[in-house]
């Protein structure tokens, strides 16, 4: 990754008088911008993900290389002064602090992907309401980027509350996003959609299984996530990935969301990501974990138990830990 974390990327400068060459630029009178040569830091998380990708997705590495001037694009369209890009980052996006006119913001370049093709929609939905508001977004050929609201101090609740407390902080901003219903001709998919994506590819990996996996469960599993999201009484807009480190202090609000991953469905489906990080509870009790969260979440019992099961015998192809909590709940 040395390569990358070298590349060079040209930003506009933060000086009065540049940023009056750029606004001569802009009336039409042709001047020359006044620009310097500074780098594009690659975090860890973004670097690994790409190192481990690249292999089997060329088009990872190019994305990556082309970065830069993608970053400086966005920095001279939007106006923006950049910081260093957070770390150790995300694993599918280039994220930095942004400034504009004094105002903090952040810019998040993201590598194009299915889970995430609607981040901006959900976030101009939910308009700030539990969620960190979206500023502005672009999408390209290979390339998704949003202007945020910057969340100060920024610190993730996994970081901050035990995680019985990070219970109730996720289940009150879970059923305030639930309540801004998409239209009927919303850009969002179904979480059927990628229940059957994920059901289609375990599919494909089980069989080779060496490790002592329970093929019984991993089918039962697999065919949970096939038929659970056409069973569902009502179904809302989840953010599908909303767990402790996708929550961070405010001051605008005490807790934001962020990095929503929009799909709608059966709101029982929810607060799995975040009982799939609950490391001790999932181990030692993850029935009780389930019956927790659709307590305070006001949902089906049974069906947070079930889609948990389905969820932990999934993940049981590729870790081992997640097989006593799939036996444990096993229907």
């Amino acid at each position: 990754m040395q390569g990358w974390q070298a590349a060079r990327v040209w930003l506009v400068t933060a000086s009065a008088a540049e940023q009056e060459s750029d606004r001569t630029v802009r009336r039409g009178r042709r001047k020359r911008e006044t620009v310097r040569v500074t780098t594009i830091r690659i975090p860890r998380l973004l670097a690994d993900a790409v190192d481990g990708a690249g292999q089997r997705h060329p088009a990872c590495r190019r994305w990556l290389d082309a970065l830069p001037k993608v970053v400086d694009a966005l920095a001279s369209e939007w106006e923006l002064q950049l910081g260093d890009p957070y770390e150790p980052g995300g694993q599918c996006a280039w994220i930095a602090p942004a400034r504009r006119s004094g105002e903090e913001l952040v810019l998040k370049v993201g590598w194009r992907h299915p889970e995430a093709e609607h981040e901006p929609d959900a976030l101009r939905l939910w308009d700030g309401d539990g969620a960190v508001r979206c500023h502005d977004a672009r999408t390209m050929e290979d390339t998704t980027a949003l202007l945020l609201e910057r969340c100060e101090p920024g610190v993730q609740l996994g970081r901050s509350l035990p995680e019985p407390d990070q219970d109730l902080v996720l289940a009150r901003l879970m059923r305030r996003l639930w309540r801004h219903g998409p239209s009927d001709e919303n850009p969002f998919d179904s979480l059927r959609t990628m229940c059957n994506d994920w059901a289609d590819g375990s599919e494909l990996k089980f069989a080779d299984d060496d490790r002592g996996l329970d093929h019984a469960l991993v089918r039962d599993g697999i065919a949970l996530l096939r038929e659970l999201p056409g069973s569902a009484d009502n179904s809302v807009l989840l953010c599908t990935d909303l767990h402790a480190a996708n929550v961070l202090s405010s001051q605008r609000e005490p807790w934001l969301v962020i990095d929503p991953k929009p799909f709608i469905g059966d709101p029982a489906y929810e607060p799995i990501q975040h009982m799939l990080n609950c490391d001790e509870r999932l181990t030692t009790d993850p029935v009780g974990l389930a019956g927790r969260m659709a307590e305070l979440l006001e949902v089906d019992r049974e069906r947070v138990r079930l889609w948990l099961f389905a969820r932990c015998a999934q993940e049981s192809i590729d870790d081992v830990a997640m097989r006593e909590p799939a036996r444990q709940l096993a229907p």
